[in-house]
C-alpha cells in the first residue's frame, strides 16, 4: 500500500520561520502620502503582489524539497517453495461400489473420492498439481498446473470406467514418474489411489521402482475399501521402496484423515518478507521553486517593481 511521508521532516519547520519573517521582519520604507492618490497606491500594490508570491513560492518550494518528499510501497514478499504433485486415481469398475461414506451410503466410493481430492488438490496453493486416471490404461487428464481451480473442475468430469473396467497400477505409477522426469521442484511426489490390484499393467513393477529412485519421486499410496480385495503387501512395498508410505482407508471419514496426513508430510513452505519501495518526489517542488525563483529574478530586475 502506498503512502506519503517526508524522509527530512525538520526542514518543513523553516515554512513557518519563514511566514513568521514575512510578518513581522518586514523591511520599513520611507514614504510620501498621497492622500489624493489612493488609486496609485492600490495599483503599485498590485502589481508588487506577483514578486512577492514567487519569492515566497522559491522558499516554501525549495524547503519542501529539502525535506525529502518520498511515496513510500510497502509491499510483502511472498517466497514459496512448491512441491510437484501427481495424483493418480483409480477409476475402474470397481470404483463404483456403494456404503464408502456412512454419512450417504448412495455415493459411489469414485464420488467420494473426487470430492475429498478436489479439497486436497485447492488446499496446494503453492503448488503444481496433475492429474492421471487409470484402469484397464492410464491416461494425463492434467499435466503439471498451478492452476488448481482447473484441475478440481475436471475431476467433476473423471466417471467409473473412464480407462476401462480393469486396473492397471504400474503403468498409472509409470506415467505419473515419466511426467515428474524434468520437474525441477524441491519435492516430486505421486499419490496414488485404487481400490484393487493391478490386472492390466504392462509396465514390470521394477521399472517403476528404478525410475522413482532415479528421479527423485515419493510415492505414496492409499489402498480403500474392503482389504480383501486389495494388495497391500504391494502397495506398502513400493511406496517404501521410493520412500513414501502406504495407507489403508476403509472408509470417507478415515480416507479424508489420510490426504491430511500426506497434506501435512508434503508441506510446502511459505516465507514472507517485507521489503519498503521509495519514490524520490523532491524533483517536482525544486522544479516549480526554480521556475518561481527565475520568475521573481526577472521581475525584479525590471524597473516597474
Amino acid at each position: 500500500m502506498d503512502s506519503f511521508a517526508f524522509e527530512r521532516p525538520l526542514w518543513l519547520y523553516g515554512i513557518i520561520l519563514v511566514i513568521i519573517c514575512a510578518w513581522k521582519c518586514r523591511a520599513k520604507e520611507s514614504a510620501l502620502l498621497f492622500p489624493t492618490l489612493s488609486f496609485l497606491k492600490e495599483a503599485v500594490s498590485a502589481k508588487s503582489f506577483l514578486p512577492e508570491f514567487l519569492k515566497y513560492l522559491a522558499l516554501f518550494g525549495t524547503l519542501i524539497a529539502l525535506a525529502g518528499p518520498v511515496l513510500i510501497d510497502r509491499s510483502v514478499e511472498v517466497k514459496r517453495q512448491g512441491y510437484d504433485i501427481v495424483l493418480a486415481i483409480d477409476a475402474s469398475g470397481s470404483m463404483r461400489e456403494s456404503g464408502f461414506d456412512p454419512a450417504d451410503p448412495t455415493l459411489s466410493k469414485f464420488d467420494v473420492v473426487k470430492e475429498l481430492i478436489k479439497a486436497f488438490i485447492k488446499g496446494r496453493q503453492s503448488d503444481n498439481v496433475a492429474l492421471v486416471v487409470f484402469g484397464s490404461f492410464a491416461y494425463i487428464a492434467s499435466p503439471l498446473t498451478f492452476n488448481k481451480e482447473v484441475v478440481a473442475k475436471l475431476m467433476e468430469y473423471m466417471d467409473i470406467g473412464i480407462a476401462g473396467q480393469k486396473t492397471a497400477i504400474n503403468d498409472a505409477l509409470f506415467e505419473s514418474i515419466h511426467m515428474l522426469k524434468r520437474s525441477q521442484a524441491k519435492s516430486k511426489v505421486v499419490v496414488l489411489l485404487t481400490d484393487g490390484i493391478d490386472t492390466a499393467s504392462k509396465t514390470p513393477t521394477d521399472v517403476v521402482v528404478r525410475m522413482a529412485k532415479k528421479y527423485g519421486v515419493r510415492i505414496y499410496t492409499i489402498g480403500i475399501g474392503d482389504r480383501r480385495g486389495i494388495d497391500e503387501s504391494y502397495l506398502r512395498w513400493i511406496a517404501v521402496q521410493s520412500g513414501g508410505r502406504y495407507f489403508y482407508a476403509p472408509d470417507a471419514t478415515k480416507l479424508q484423515e489420510v490426504y491430511a496426513t500426506i497434506d501435512q508430510l508434503e508441506k510446502s513452505q511459505i516465507r514472507g518478507g517485507t521489503f519498503v519501495k521509495k519514490e524520490q518526489l523532491y524533483q517536482y517542488p525544486l522544479f516549480v521553486a526554480t521556475l518561481a525563483l527565475l520568475g521573481f529574478i526577472y521581475l525584479y530586475g525590471k524597473r516597474g517593481f
